[in-house]
């Protein structure tokens, strides 16, 4: 949500697996091959609208650093890239790739692969999509001794094709599929880029679910909604929100992008039909003022100290007797844990599965 205010291995590759293991969580005695061949698959992930990776890599990258080679997940998750896809000037977009089309992005897109090349990320191999401009984008670090079947960037599950702005990165694995998505802010007004982009993106949502149905799925990142009052700190004041006094015509419209009766009605249905489950709400049914949300406004102006719960981890109805953690990672009104985002990481750990048969049990 806004703010008012080493190379990269290609597919098939052939190189060896790394480690499952960061360096930092290896003891002496090995590297960590064993529990990569234990562990057939992710359980422990991690979500973040980054609000600009760059200027994160750049300002708050030793923190994070830090806390990721702490929890040590085996997906990161990225929304709000905000970095270009490659080409232009007469050549095709590459949006799997950064650009490097002028000095300035040649030298940032150093500073990225730098970073992502240092500990613990190193570890990670990297899928990007990205839009045409400094805007929007996702990114999803895996793992090597993880292998997707497949990565798609678009809800449709077609090869090659990117959903407008890089919104989306789907993985499939053998027991579940895993998708990210920066939703699209529904914005204030009944304009192409504001409701009716939301309403047909809510619409894409349900009809994936629906055609989706054979496997179980983990849905994870920035989904601009906030389902409950319980997930807003004020929820008369983001009820009676207004943008220089504009009132939409249909009060189902009306308050906080991301609070209107419509958008949380909406999402309640998608849930429903894709009999999801939120994983935070599953394990926190009371609400928590100091940890309970992934967003907080400007420390300065009115927005200072309102807070929503926008992020999440939403997963299958079969799923939900394995989760064992989900958690937002920032704390209090001064943006402690946020890492220079707006946004903070939520994190979510799934047990192994007990038997062969639930691993391979698919959602009916």
């Amino acid at each position: 949500m806004k703010r008012f205010f080493k190379p990269i291995e290609k597919d098939g590759s052939t190189a060896a697996k790394k480690p499952c293991l960061s360096p930092e969580k290896r003891d002496g005695n090995g590297d960590g091959d064993e529990e990569g061949k234990n562990q057939k698959e992710p359980s422990k992930f991690l979500t973040w609208n980054a609000n600009s990776f760059l200027l994160r890599v750049k300002n708050d990258w030793s923190e994070f650093s830090k806390f990721v080679s702490d929890f040590d997940p085996d997906v990161i998750a990225v929304q709000e890239v905000r970095m270009p896809a490659a080409g232009g000037k007469g050549k095709p977009k590459n949006h799997e790739e950064l650009s490097d089309d002028t000095k300035a992005l040649r030298e940032e897109k150093q500073i990225l692969t730098r970073a992502l090349s240092s500990p613990p990320f190193g570890n990670y191999r990297v899928w990007w999509s990205l839009a045409d401009s400094k805007y929007a984008g996702t990114a999803l670090l895996v793992k090597k001794c993880f292998k997707p079947q497949k990565v798609y960037f678009n809800l449709d599950r077609i090869a090659s094709k990117h959903e407008p702005d890089g919104r989306v990165i789907l993985a499939e694995f053998e027991t579940y599929r895993l998708l990210n998505t920066y939703s699209p802010n529904n914005g204030w007004k009944e304009e192409e880029n504001s409701f009716q982009r939301r309403r047909k993106w809510d619409k894409r949502i349900a009809e994936f679910l629906s055609q989706t149905s054979d496997k179980p799925l983990i849905w994870c990142g920035d989904l601009n909604v906030s389902h409950e009052e319980i997930d807003v700190s004020h929820p008369d004041f983001f009820a009676s929100a207004k943008l220089n006094g504009y009132v939409p015509p249909n009060k189902e419209d009306c308050g906080q992008p991301g609070f209107t009766p419509s958008e949380r009605r909406r999402f309640g249905a998608i849930m429903k039909e894709g009999r999801l489950v939120d994983a935070y709400r599953y394990l926190h049914k009371e609400a928590d003022m100091e940890s309970g949300f992934s967003w907080c406004g400007n420390p300065i102006g009115k927005y200072r100290g309102k807070r929503m719960r926008i992020d999440y981890f939403l997963v299958s109805e079969h799923l939900k007797d394995r989760i064992v953690t989900c958690k937002m990672h920032g704390r209090g009104i001064e943006l402690e844990g946020f890492y220079g985002s707006d946004h903070c990481p939520v994190s979510l750990e799934l047990s192994k599965p007990t038997s062969d048969s639930e691993e391979n049990q698919v959602s009916n």
